[in-house]
Formats: C-alpha cells, structure tokens, sequence
C-alpha cells in the first residue's frame, strides 16, 4: 500500500503540477523514501535506472533537437504548408494536419507535436477564420496515436523498443500498417464528429486569407531537414550495429546546437533547459517507484489476467489491459509495468502493449503526459476544451483505432515475423 501512495503521490503531482513546479519534486524524495523504507532494494533500484538512463538520455537530445529545429524555422514553414494547402478549406486543413501531425509525432516525438506544432496550428486556424477544435484535437490524438511508428517517437517506444530484441527497421516495419490505419480510423472518428466544424468548401470571400497579402515568404528550413533525415539514418544504422539510439539523436541535436549558437540565435542555458533535466529525472524516479509497486504484487495481480500467446485474441487483450491501465495510472507507468511481464511471450505481445499504451490515453486527459501538456498549451492560449467533450471523443477514436491496430499488427507478424 505504500508503494502504491508513492505512486500516487507521483503521478497526482506530475498531473497537477501546482504553479508549473517541477514533476520531479514529488518524484524524486518518493523514489528516495521507496530505498530508505527497503519497498525496493539499492541494487534494484540501479538497475532500473541503468535500464531507463540511455532512453533519458534519448529523450533529452530529441527535445533539444525538436526544439532547434523550431528555432531554424521548420514549424513557421509547417504553418505556411498548412495554410496554402488548405486554400480556406477547413476539410483540407484537417487533412494537412493529419499529415504534419503524423509525421512530426513519428520522427520528432510527441511531445514536438504537442508543445511546437499545436501552437502553429492554432495560429493557422485562426488566420484562416475557420474553427480552430478539430485541428487542435487532432494534435492531441496524433500526438498518441501517430507515435507507434518508429521506436524514438515516444518514450514507451523506447521501453518496448529495448525489450523486445526487434531492429529499429523491423519495429518500424511490423508497426507500420497498425501506424497507418490507426491515423486512418482517427480522420474518421474526427471528421465525423466535428462536421459541424468542418464545412464543406471554401469560407467564402469575407473569410482570412491563408496567406497574408505581401508577407514575406517562408523558406524550406534545409539544414534542419537534412540533419533530421542523417539523425533518422543514424537511428538505422545504430540499430544495426549494436549502438543506443541516443549516440545518434545526440548527433543530430549537437550539430543543430553549434549552428544555432555560433549564430546567436540560443545560449547555452537555453539549450539545458530545453532538455528538460527536471523531467528527465521525474522519468528516472518514477521507475524506481513503478519497481517498488511492481516488487509489491502488482506484478503477481496482473500475471493472473495477462493473456498467454500471440494470437489475435491474446492480442487484442493485451492491447486492451495496457489501455486500461494507462488511463488508471498513466501510460508511462503501464508500459514500465507490463513490459517486463510480457517480453517472454515474445516481441508480438510486447508490440501488442505499446499499441495499448499509445492509443488508449486518448480516452482521458490522465492517460498520457502528452495529453496533460496538450491541455495546458491549449489554454495558454485561450481555447476551451472541456472534459466531457475530450471523453466523448476518446469514447469513439480509443476502440475505433485499437482494434483495427491490432488486427494490422496480427497480420504483420504472420507476413513478415519477428
């Protein structure tokens, strides 16, 4: 019972985060206190942090790289696609926020999506007069859903990622239909419910024009687009070779870091703090006290209703716990939970869990970090978006693009194997 308060306590803090403070504050004394009143050992505590420290160290180079990225001008130029390639359509500026969405979540991470480009959606909305929700949710759902891609799109990526012995290119290529059809059932459930949002055609005459009349033009930010695609080859070819992923993001995030300094365009502080050092060691913490509650009988509970096998039905329950249990406790936390439990079934049943994790917080705002941050930047910048509104859409997208993921996941792995 302890541990699970420790857990809470984390979780309740990191959801709430009075005054903006730091997740860690809460995080960091609970993993400490978990040590000191023995709910788990020193040596197991180290290695839990030496199990999640190269994914930390993953995650604080790409936030740095998205955020270097966003300094070079790549989600200005984001903005002005969307707004040409919508042409004053509402519908076709769904659509071109699908495709921005997905692909920034896939390459850049989550958090990319939810912190860079909603902001630059909204403002797009806004611009062209038309309703900014359905674009705005769209960020939200993709921010979950469009990271099942690759294993550096998302934090339980990484954690799946490292136990389930896959290359970075076979992860990619047994996700990629469950990738694909997911974003696809997603555009459904969205365009459905927003119709009302979405009109059909242009706005009309009186209606903001997508681009301003004699603005300057946004340019193609080559040189961040070029360092993104060597640090994706990078992923490959570390992969290949036995070597963490985050040599590579590292890399990428490195020659984006010396360009922008030399250029004045950051300081050097700018760049820790966009590492985000305190969230870093709320990661850290939190799985010290998930191996605390874990060691405690949490592991015993779910060994009872874990599904055995990787056929379709053991899959399909699989993906269901793993979404259920993050909406309970937040999907980082889950995946922590029930990787470890299901890596022996082999990579299917894993691959089965981050499909859960991913798509099931789009059901309630605890479910996901992302989803947390979504909110607060949303209304930062004035928008509402009501509890009741957010469940409802979870309610018909969660099992929409679940089910269809695993039915794509199950037929990748007897076309292509693990």
């Amino acid at each position: 019972m302890l541990s699970v308060v420790l857990l809470a306590a984390s979780l309740g803090w990191a959801v709430l985060r009075p005054a903006g403070r730091s997740e860690a504050l809460v995080a960091v004394p609970a993993a400490l206190l978990a040590v000191a009143l023995g709910l788990v050992s020193p040596e197991h505590a180290l290695s839990e942090a030496e199990r999640l420290g190269p994914v930390v160290g993953f995650l604080a180079a790409v936030l740095v790289l998205a955020h270097l990225c966003a300094v070079d001008g790549l989600f200005t130029w984001c903005g002005a696609w969307m707004a040409h390639h919508a042409a004053g359509r509402p519908r076709r500026l769904l659509t071109s926020v699908f495709v921005l969405a997905s692909v920034v979540t896939a390459v850049l991470s989550l958090d990319a999506t939810v912190v860079l480009l909603t902001p630059v959606v909204l403002a797009t909305a806004t611009r062209m007069g038309v309703r900014a929700r359905p674009h705005l949710y769209a960020c939200a759902h993709l921010s979950n859903t469009a990271s099942l891609l690759l294993p550096v799109s998302n934090l339980t990526n990484l954690l799946a990622f490292t136990a389930s012995g896959l290359t970075f290119t076979r992860f990619a290529a047994l996700m990629a239909l469950p990738w694909l059809v997911a974003i696809a059932a997603e555009y459904v459930v969205l365009r459905r419910f927003f119709a009302a949002d979405l009109p059909a055609g242009d706005l009309g005459a009186g209606a903001a024009a997508p681009e301003a009349e004699g603005a300057p033009e946004v340019r193609l930010p080559l040189f961040a687009l070029v360092t993104v695609g060597c640090t994706l080859a990078g992923f490959v070819a570390a992969s290949a070779v036995g070597v963490e992923p985050a040599w590579a993001a590292f890399a990428g995030a490195l020659v984006m870091a010396v360009r922008a300094l030399a250029r004045r365009r950051v300081t050097p502080l700018t760049v820790v703090r966009e590492a985000a050092p305190g969230f870093l060691a709320f990661v850290l913490a939190l799985g010290i006290v998930v191996r605390a509650v874990v060691d405690h009988g949490l592991a015993e509970a779910l060994g009872h209703v874990l599904p055995d096998g990787t056929g379709l039905l053991a899959l399909l329950g699989l993906a269901a716990l793993a979404a259920v249990l993050a909406n309970l406790i937040n999907n980082l936390p889950a995946v922590l939970v029930l990787v470890p439990l299901t890596a022996p079934a082999g990579a299917g049943a894993v691959l089965a869990v981050l499909i859960g994790v991913n798509i099931g917080p789009n059901l309630t705002y605890a479910g996901s970090l992302a989803t947390l941050l979504w909110r607060r930047v949303v209304q930062a910048h004035e928008e509402r978006v009501s509890v009741g509104e957010f469940t409802r859409v979870g309610l018909l997208a969660v099992p929409a693009a679940l089910v269809p993921a695993v039915l794509a996941l199950w037929a990748s792995l007897r076309v292509i194997g693990v």
